[in-house]
């Protein structure tokens, strides 16, 4: 009967939230959200709230689901509206999202609802930064974009690969930073050679919170199981990203096989997947990147839904994972890097043909691309992959997807 009841509330809700499509039209018209929104609190006692959950030794309470804002927000506020309708009051941002863009639209909400700061939890990152001179840099810059007096979480160091970077240098600037009020918490951010950069920062005293990738397909690495183990024990505060393991764009027939199977239990994919690393108590939250209202409605209807997930869902996603690996990039660089030595870049060329095929943001795709150096660019059809992919625990076809990228992103 609690299943029952749970599924009843789930489609209730869809129904409250069914003006979403037309939020969506609302949005695309470039409608604003008003100043001073003077009846949020009003709205939120009427609306469906994101449950929380503390993030690590910090103390603080965030919501299960954060907004990521890789777009241009200062032409979609009416996302950072309703997300905070729903208590989704955790925005994550970045220094270089959206072009600059998306902390610039957060300082034009927060320019026009100062008043909402104070309920907010705000996170970004020091993109691109290679010194800590850079860090504090661009700390000053995003302050003065966001039109805020502080960060609550600062990541010091996005895109983690080497956890040679967590040096006592930056120990220093994030303590000194902290002293100065301009942060709350430090933290950095990995997509590449996570485990190792988790387990490196469990041995550490001063980070307090790590964004991760984290999905159905990572969940079957030892490796990365006993890293988060770590990090949880040690009290940092995990926040999860690239959830859906979106890959490189090859489909399998076992896509098909999977979303039918939760379908027939209320679910999309995409909210099973979702569900799944929110069924993990280890992670305090995760970063759902959405710029759409009807996305951002079916991500809140998947963290606010009651029914568990069951051992035969679980045996579904291992199935699938299983089926569909050779399709997706673990992050696992260091095995790409020794073995061609010259071209230490594979895995981030993956990343940026998933951000292609999977996200849709081929602009931004083909500017990160054209970060690589020229050398590496121009040299990738002519390497010889084959020794990579022997050793690929993904099998992945490499060279077929190296010629893709540069076909697509150069």
């Amino acid at each position: 009967m609690k299943e029952k009841q749970n599924k009843i509330n789930r489609r209730n809700f869809l129904k409250t939230v069914g003006a979403a499509g037309l939020g969506s039209v609302f949005a695309s018209t470039g409608a604003k959200a008003e100043p001073n929104e003077p009846n949020m609190a009003k709205t939120q006692e009427l609306q469906p709230q994101m449950p929380k959950r503390k993030l690590g030794k910090t103390g603080v309470e965030v919501p299960i689901l954060s907004l990521g804002t890789m777009f241009d927000v200062v032409e979609n506020q009416v996302i950072l509206r309703k997300a905070l309708q729903w208590g989704i009051n955790y925005w994550d941002t970045a220094h270089n999202y959206g072009g600059g863009n998306s902390e610039l639209g957060v300082g034009k909400y927060l320019s026009n609802n100062p008043n909402v700061r104070k309920d907010l939890f705000i996170a970004t990152k020091a993109s691109g930064a290679e010194t800590v001179a850079d860090v504090e840099d661009r700390l000053q810059t995003s302050l003065k974009k966001m039109n805020t007096d502080y960060i609550d979480l600062y990541y010091g160091v996005h895109g983690m690969d080497d956890p040679s970077r967590l040096t006592d240098e930056l120990k220093q600037w994030a303590e000194d930073a902290k002293k100065r009020k301009l942060i709350r918490f430090f933290g950095f951010t990995t997509h590449k050679n996570m485990a190792e950069c988790l387990a490196a920062a469990a041995e550490l005293d001063w980070i307090d919170a790590i964004m991760t990738t984290y999905n159905f397909q990572l969940m079957r690495v030892k490796k990365m199981q006993d890293a988060l183990d770590a990090c949880h024990k040690a009290g940092i505060g995990l926040v999860a990203m690239k959830t859906q393991a979106n890959g490189q764009g090859l489909r399998a027939e076992a896509d098909k096989k999977m979303a039918e199977h939760f379908l027939q239990q209320g679910y999309t994919d995409g909210q099973a997947k979702l569900k799944l690393i929110l069924d993990d108590k280890r992670i305090s939250c995760a970063c759902i990147g959405r710029d759409n209202l009807t996305h951002l409605t079916l991500n809140v209807a998947a963290a606010l839904d009651k029914t568990q997930l069951t051992k035969a869902d679980a045996e579904v996603f291992e199935k699938y994972a299983a089926a569909t690996c050779s399709g997706y990039c673990a992050g696992c660089a260091e095995i790409c890097d020794s073995a061609l030595p010259e071209t230490p870049y594979v895995s981030e060329v993956m990343r940026y043909l998933m951000y292609y095929n999977s996200y849709g943001v081929h602009e931004e795709a083909r500017e990160l691309f054209a970060q690589i150096p020229g050398d590496v660019r121009n040299k990738l059809l002519r390497i010889d992959y084959s020794s990579a992919e022997a050793r690929c625990p993904q099998h992945l076809p490499i060279a077929k997807l190296m010629a893709e990228a540069v076909g697509k992103l150069a």
